[in-house]
């Protein structure tokens, strides 16, 4: 073993890290029997950086950017050699090193980062369970199939709904898919949500992504009244708007995906919506409604109010039965589009009166 000495105090890397690696190589080795069935030993723990190679135990190199990057592809190549690269994720996960990047280098064509979503579920978790006390009923009737559509009522210029929806799927169906939403397209400008949005699974709405979702057996959460029922005024809370035409009927009809009608319960409270200038929003180029809080209370207004929810899912309507001539006629595509419509609003009727209060 070489006389290497640690990094210098406040660069990248500590001497304390170190310790917490191994401490945390020991540690997981209930969880290689627990979660992998692997009743061999984890590898060995390193004793000191000089177990990675002369290249990484120089104190030059443990100070440039890249060290913390050379010491994961060389734990990552023992970890391998027992098959639990996944292993490998939890140990970054429970080693905090200064300067470690939060970015992942592995995102799907859409953005979704599984690691950034991972670290996402515990506020996710918070919200579910605490903030909005989100109930869920229905889930029971969501098929396991290849390819589902979940249509919903839509409320806010935030996607708090879309973000709830999809964890609540994930959650309590059995297959513990997430689906991915489809977001207004002017979400996509705005500087930080996009990116974050996109991160966690979030997709721009339109046509194509929702094709393309579909056919890589995705499932896929629709919002039909568009910004019309995102900008609608409290007093018309759980009143559907028009859904736009054509859309996702014939989509799903052309794709064979099963369409399921949702209701949320409580997302139409989170900003009372006073009103929305449209000279102000042909200003900025993008929605300002004014809320009770925003802008009086200026970036606090911004916080979503801790109503209380309910997600109702519907009977699935499916169109395997449909023949290919009928997708494009558009007597069928209204009268589908109504019958989902409809759906909708009857779900919303039912749950409304089984909440006690907004906040309880």
């Amino acid at each position: 073993m070489s006389d290497a000495k640690p990094p210098a105090e406040g660069g990248p890397i500590r001497s304390e890290a170190l310790a917490e690696l191994r401490a945390s190589v020991r540690a997981l080795r209930g969880e290689l029997e627990q979660r992998f069935g692997i009743r061999d030993t984890p590898p060995p723990a390193p004793d000191s950086v000089d177990d990675f190679g002369p290249e990484l135990a120089a104190p030059a190199a443990q100070t440039s950017p890249g060290w913390f990057e050379g010491i994961g592809r060389r734990l990552r190549a023992r970890l391998e050699d027992l098959d639990v690269v996944k292993l490998y994720e939890a140990l970054r996960e429970r080693v905090s090193i200064p300067g470690a990047a939060d970015v992942s280098a592995e995102v799907d064509e859409f953005g979704l980062d599984e690691r950034y979503l991972l670290r996402a579920r515990g506020w996710l978790d918070w919200l579910f369970e605490y903030w909005w006390r989100v109930q869920v009923s229905g889930i029971e009737l969501v098929p396991d199939a290849d390819r589902v559509l979940f249509v919903a009522n839509t409320a806010g210029i935030l996607p708090w709904d879309a973000l709830m929806l999809a964890h609540a799927v994930e959650r309590l169906h059995p297959s513990g898919r997430r689906p991915r939403p489809l977001v207004a397209d002017w979400l996509a400008t705005l500087p930080f949500s996009q990116s974050r949005l996109a991160r966690m699974g979030a997709v721009r709405a339109c046509a194509e992504n929702a094709e393309r979702l579909l056919l890589a057996d995705q499932w896929v959460i629709a919002f039909p009244e568009g910004q019309k029922g995102a900008l609608k005024p409290f007093r018309e809370r759980y009143r559907l708007q028009r859904f736009a035409r054509g859309g996702f009927v014939p989509l799903a009809a052309r794709l064979r995906a099963a369409i399921v009608p949702v209701a949320i319960v409580g997302a139409e409270e989170l900003y009372p919506i006073l009103f929305e200038p449209r000279l102000l929003r042909r200003l900025v180029g993008v929605p300002v409604p004014i809320t009770p809080t925003f802008p009086l209370l200026g970036p606090l207004g911004i916080i979503p109010l801790p109503s209380q929810w309910r997600i109702r899912f519907g009977e699935p309507i499916w169109f395997d039965d449909v023949a290919p001539e009928r997708v494009t006629d558009p007597l069928y595509v209204n009268r589908t589009r109504e019958q989902v419509r409809g759906a909708i609003q009857a779900l919303l009727e039912e749950e409304l009166p089984r909440r006690r209060s907004i906040f309880s």
